[in-house]
């Protein structure tokens, strides 16, 4: 018998997207490796896939975030 129970930090409350089960959880129930959050609403945490890409589409395309290469002008 196991004197500690292992858990998932979170509270009540707290919305969670899991990225294996894609689907929302209250108070996480899978491992914080698999899932986005926490977000304060049901319904953020519904859209967490689209905030992400948006996110990820932002970033592609913000040029402070860029190296130049030798093929950018101005470059070596």
């Amino acid at each position: 018998m196991a004197l500690f129970k292992k858990r998932t930090v979170g509270k009540p409350g707290e919305w969670y997207y899991c990225l294996v089960h894609k689907k929302v959880e209250e108070g996480p129930e899978c491992p914080a490796k698999d899932r986005f959050g926490p977000y304060t609403t049901r319904e953020e945490a519904q859209h967490a896939m689209d905030t992400a890409r948006e996110r990820n589409l932002e970033w592609e395309n913000d040029p402070k975030w860029h190296d130049r290469t030798d093929e950018t002008p101005g470059g070596p």
